[in-house]
């Protein structure tokens, strides 16, 4: 009987040491994390940040030259819209007015990497 209290005693201590060191390795890890994530979190709040001042800045420059004079203004947006969607065209469609034919130049094969 007295070697199964030792031996509770002795089990006892060694769940208790095996308790402390996993809480020893796993809460140093998991406020890491934490940490990690905050800092990323901030750093995504930052940009977001920055993104929506940049926006709108761009925005009230756009409003000031459209109050000023709002016809040339569409035009520019227009213009510069236009620009960005045909700057990197993958096919072109033309007509032949005479045939009455469309002709497709897929312009994407060509310039294949």
């Amino acid at each position: 009987a007295f070697n199964e209290v030792v031996r509770a005693k002795e089990d006892k201590e060694r769940l208790i040491n095996e308790a402390k060191g996993f809480y020893e390795d796993l809460i140093p890890k998991a406020r890491g994390e934490a940490e990690k994530m905050i800092r990323e979190a901030e750093g995504y709040r930052q940009s977001r940040i920055a993104t929506a001042n940049g926006d709108t800045s761009r925005f009230n420059q756009i409003y000031s030259e459209y109050k000023k004079d709002k016809d040339i203004t569409k035009i520019r947006i227009y213009l510069e819209k236009m620009s960005e969607i045909l700057s990197k065209p993958k096919k072109v469609i033309g007509s032949d007015a005479a045939s009455g034919s469309l002709n497709l130049l897929p312009l994407g094969e060509l310039f294949k990497d």
